[in-house]
């Protein structure tokens, strides 16, 4: 499954990116993410996150917790998140893309596309995929909001 918004926002991709870059402050804007810790760094030095995916269907709530790392870190234009357990055990893949681009026309704004890539059974479905779409949509509205003017 994998969900991809595009947005447009205004200001220096150096503002937008701020809040995309550091997975702790995803929560502000992003209710699936319902809470993230930074923890130690992983053997290789790279930073990593305990993240708890919430998500509501009907009366129910779907969770689950994930540990992960920041695969990729271009500022300002891009950063890619991927679940690497510490158990090892096999986990299905989630990735987190948002890549910054400046369009053409338009040099006071930025392009942020976010791509949620999950590789699993859990979270699959028509009714989660739509959950799953909607909160991305909320999410994109929220950000927007904290980096408008």
């Amino acid at each position: 499954m994998e969900i991809e918004r595009t947005l447009a926002a205004p200001g220096p991709p150096e503002v937008l990116f701020r809040h995309v870059e550091d997975l702790s402050r995803y929560p502000v804007w992003m209710s699936l993410i319902h809470s993230v810790s930074e923890l130690d760094p992983d053997p290789n030095g790279v930073r990593a996150w305990d993240v708890e995916l919430r998500a509501r269907v009907g009366p129910l709530a779907r969770s689950k917790r994930l540990r992960m790392v920041r695969t990729t870190h271009d500022a300002p234009r891009a950063v890619v998140f991927e679940r690497a357990e510490l158990d090892g055990r096999s986990h299905a893949p989630w990735v987190l893309r948002a890549e910054l681009s400046t369009p053409a026309m338009a040099a006071d704004e930025v392009g942020l596309t976010m791509t949620l890539s999950y590789g699993g059974a859990l979270w699959t479905g028509a009714v989660l995929q739509r959950v799953l779409d909607d909160e991305v949509q909320l999410a994109s509205e929220a950000l927007l909001q904290l980096v408008s003017p």
